[in-house]
C-alpha cells in the first residue's frame, strides 16, 4: 500500500489516475531527492484521482466548455472571482484592483445583470493580464472557480471525492500531499471519523491551499470550525503548508492561526507559474516536508 498519497487540484477532468501519476510521481521523487531523502520508491506513491467527477457527460476529451463572462452564475462564483482579482492586484502592481478608479469591478452580486457582467469581464481581463497568469484563458479560470464552488456546494461530488482519497490511504500511509482544491478534499477526509479509524498519517503537505479563505472555504468546511479555530484531523501528527507569495488561490498563506500550532507555514518561489503543482512538488521545501513524514520514528 502507498506510503505517500498525492491529491490533485482543479482542472484535471480530462486526465486519469495513470496519466496524472506519470507526471506527478517523478516530480515528487525529485523534490524528495533534493531534500536529501529518504526517497520513496515509485511503487510507494499513490494518486487519489477525482477529476472525472467534474467531466461533463458527452464532452469530447481535450476540449474545454466555452465558458465566458455570462457563465458566472451564482453569488459564490462571483465572490470567489472578485477575491482572486483582489489578490492578483495585491501581488502584481500592474493589475488594477476591483475598486481602483477606472475599473468596473466595485459592484456586488445584487447589482443589475449588466453591471455584474461588466465586473466579471473586468475581473477576467485583469486576471488574464497578470504576469503570473500569462496565457491562461477565461474559460480555464471560470472552469477552475466552478470546480471549487461545486465541490463545496454539491454533497454528492464532495462525498465521492473523499471516497477516492480514502480508498488510497491505508494503515501504511505516512504522508498525504495535496494541491489546491485537493487540500480541501484531504483535510475533510482526514477529519472523517468513519474513514480514519486505523490511519496513522505523520505529515499532511498542502500546496497552494485555499483552506484559509474564511468566507469562501474555511467557514464551509466539514467539520465546521469551532469558533475561530478549525478542527484538527485526528489521524494527523504534523502539517506543512507551502505557498508561493503570489499564488492567488492561496489567498491566506498562513494556516497556523486557523488550524493550530501543528501547522508549519513555509514560503516558496514558483516563478511565473505560481500555482503550478509541478513547481510546488519540485521545491526542496516540499521535499523536506515529505521526507520528514517518511523518516523512522525516534526510539
Amino acid at each position: 500500500m502507498s506510503k505517500v498519497v498525492f491529491v490533485h487540484g482543479v482542472g484535471k477532468q480530462y486526465l486519469s489516475e495513470d496519466s496524472l501519476a506519470r507526471d506527478v510521481v517523478p516530480e515528487l521523487l525529485g523534490g524528495a531527492r533534493l531534500a536529501g531523502g529518504p526517497v520513496p520508491s515509485p511503487d510507494d506513491i499513490g494518486v487519489a484521482f477525482y477529476g472525472d467527477l467534474f467531466r461533463p457527460a458527452g464532452t469530447r476529451a481535450g476540449r474545454e466548455l466555452p465558458y465566458d463572462a455570462g457563465d458566472i452564475e451564482s453569488d459564490d462564483e462571483f465572490a470567489l472571482l472578485m477575491e482572486w482579482w483582489a489578490e492578483a492586484a495585491r501581488t502584481d502592481p500592474a493589475v488594477p484592483g476591483p475598486a481602483q478608479a477606472g475599473t468596473r469591478g466595485a459592484v456586488g452580486w445584487g447589482a443589475s445583470r449588466a453591471l455584474r457582467l461588466n465586473a466579471v469581464r473586468a475581473a477576467l481581463d485583469a486576471l488574464t493580464g497578470a504576469r503570473f497568469l500569462t496565457g491562461v484563458l477565461d474559460r480555464a479560470l471560470i472552469g477552475s472557480l466552478k470546480q471549487v464552488t461545486r465541490y463545496l456546494g454539491d454533497g454528492d461530488v464532495r462525498s465521492a471525492a473523499r471516497d477516492r482519497l480514502s480508498d488510497r490511504i491505508s494503515p501504511d500511509t505516512r504522508v498525504v500531499v495535496a494541491h489546491s482544491l485537493g487540500s480541501v478534499v484531504a483535510y475533510e477526509t482526514l477529519c472523517d471519523p468513519e474513514r480514519n479509524r486505523d490511519w496513522d498519517v505523520r505529515m499532511l503537505v498542502t500546496l497552494g491551499s485555499p483552506l484559509g479563505m474564511r468566507a469562501h472555504v474555511l467557514d464551509r468546511l466539514d467539520p465546521s470550525p469551532e469558533g475561530r479555530r478549525a478542527v484538527w484531523p485526528k489521524p494527523l501528527r504534523a502539517w506543512t503548508n507551502i505557498a508561493d507569495a503570489t499564488d492567488i488561490v492561496a489567498v491566506v498563506r498562513d494556516l497556523r492561526p486557523a488550524f493550530g500550532d501543528g501547522v508549519t507555514d513555509v514560503a516558496v518561489h514558483n516563478g511565473s507559474h505560481m500555482h503550478d503543482a509541478t513547481r510546488y512538488l519540485t521545491a526542496v521545501e516540499t521535499g523536506r516536508a515529505i521526507t520528514a513524514g517518511l523518516l523512522p520514528e525516534a526510539g
